[in-house]
């Protein structure tokens, strides 16, 4: 019995792809990849079908980021002045306005950027939702201060002396310097008191500061889907390299 050694024996084990040079396809188009590819979801694709897939959503630029962070800035803004003003006039602080504030951020931050969205966007977006919440404790607490201190100084008024006016005004030509670095101070503070206040009403009601946070996140988290990337991430371009004759 002869055998013709010229004629390879078949490799059933082993898939060939016949007229490429790396058996590699596009995922979308299938057409088969010999030079650059990328990669959208852990999936090869051609350049052709990348750029289409890039062209097919808004183009993530530095100015469509200033603008998100522009609106965002005045979203925040509005959602804090809602918040503190429904506190003061009701006298009731609801933990549910964090959701309504991160909606209105979220919503307010894709539409200044145009559609575009991403990591960047939602990182910004949750620190404007937590700054709108928790400084919104800020006027609340302003207003209250200035009510107490209407009460116990109404019953002590006394009208000034034209003399002591003028000492007083004496006294005040000399004070803007020295008020202003203590008004900055008092303000520095102040806002960092705001911006600790959802944890410091653990020093008087526990549970409802527990309530508190579990509904802010879920206000952060609603800003971090709205403002989630709105299309795929396309990695590349990386080299296909062709497999080397056996």
């Amino acid at each position: 019995m002869t055998t013709d050694i010229g004629q390879p024996t078949p490799q059933f084990g082993t898939a060939e792809y016949v007229g490429t040079s790396g058996g590699d396809h596009c995922h979308f188009c299938h057409q088969p990849i010999a030079g650059a590819y990328y990669r959208i979801k852990d999936v090869m694709t051609c350049s052709s079908c990348a750029e289409k897939m890039r062209g097919a959503f808004a183009p993530d630029t530095h100015s469509a980021f200033v603008r998100a962070i522009i609106y965002g800035v005045g979203a925040a803004i509005l959602g804090m002045i809602l918040y503190a003003t429904f506190a003061i006039v009701t006298g009731i602080v609801i933990g549910y306005a964090a959701l309504a504030v991160g909606w209105i951020v979220g919503k307010a931050m894709i539409q200044g950027s145009g559609g575009v969205g991403g990591k960047r966007y939602q990182i910004i977006a949750v620190l404007l939702t937590y700054a709108a919440v928790s400084t919104a404790a800020i006027p609340v607490w302003i207003h209250y201060a200035g009510e107490h201190r209407q009460k116990t100084t109404s019953s002590q008024r006394q009208t000034s002396s034209s003399s002591e006016q003028g000492a007083d005004s004496d006294e005040l030509q000399g004070t803007p310097s020295k008020e202003r670095p203590a008004f900055l101070t008092a303000m520095g503070t102040l806002i960092a008191l705001g911006l600790a206040s959802p944890f410091l009403e653990f020093t008087s009601n526990p549970m409802g500061a527990l309530i508190g946070l579990v509904i802010l996140f879920v206000g952060m988290r609603f800003a971090w889907r709205f403002t989630a990337a709105r299309g795929p991430e396309i990695f590349g371009p990386f080299e296909n390299s062709p497999q080397l004759p056996r």
